[in-house]
């Protein structure tokens, strides 16, 4: 599945995102991952910083999902696909290296990055949206600013 412009906005209007992985004994595991971003037309990147149950996860079970929200608006994607990692000899990690340094300023070092091909991908709203259809993005960021005490310069 190719990943939209709109998917791509929403990648780089996230701070987080937080993937999802399962052990081989069906335990899921849910980590939170800062430097991430999209690579080619289909494919999400994500370094691995402090990420050993998630990287063991996935030489096991290559399903994953991740999710992603722009907090402030509260609207995101949640995508599904199968995730590989890729080590520095691998021929692809120099140019997904690349990406994600831009991202970290070499200040986190990684050794691995998870590359995950999105098979499917569906949007995440909040519920705001859905019982109160004319609340207004515009609305949803001051009512989120004042909720979680942001200050404006």
């Amino acid at each position: 599945m190719e990943l939209t412009t709109e998917i791509k906005e929403y990648i780089n209007r996230s701070v987080l995102c937080w993937l999802a992985t399962v052990s081989t004994e069906n335990v899921p595991n849910v980590s939170p991952k800062e430097i991430f971003n999209y690579y080619e037309t289909d494919k999400i990147i994500i370094a691995n910083i402090a990420s050993p149950q998630t990287v063991r996860n996935i030489q096991k079970n290559e399903n994953v999902c991740v999710s992603f929200i722009d907090i402030l608006v509260q609207k995101g994607f949640q995508v599904k696909g199968e995730a590989k990692i890729i080590g520095k000899t691998d021929s692809e990690f120099l140019e997904m290296e690349k990406i994600l340094l831009k991202m970290t300023g070499g200040k986190f070092p990684f050794s691995t990055i998870t590359k995950i091909t999105v098979e499917q991908a569906k949007p995440i709203i909040a519920p705001k949206y859905i019982l109160y259809p004319e609340t207004t993005e515009k609305e949803q960021i001051e009512n989120a600013k004042n909720l979680y005490g942001f200050k404006i310069r």
